[in-house]
């Protein structure tokens, strides 16, 4: 899967690009907006 296009959302804290696109579980409160992500040791997608 590629880099989909389209304009990058603006960060409110910094007014620049926000590049987050998943949050780690312990920090899902902070930004509930984003998608939980989980990394499973071992389960490394980018050598397929």
């Amino acid at each position: 899967m590629g880099i989909k296009p389209g304009p990058k959302p603006i960060a409110e804290s910094t007014g620049k690009e926000d590049k987050r696109r998943r949050v780690t579980p312990e920090n899902k409160p902070k930004h509930p907006g984003l998608k939980e992500h989980d990394h499973k040791k071992g389960n490394n997608s980018l050598l397929v």
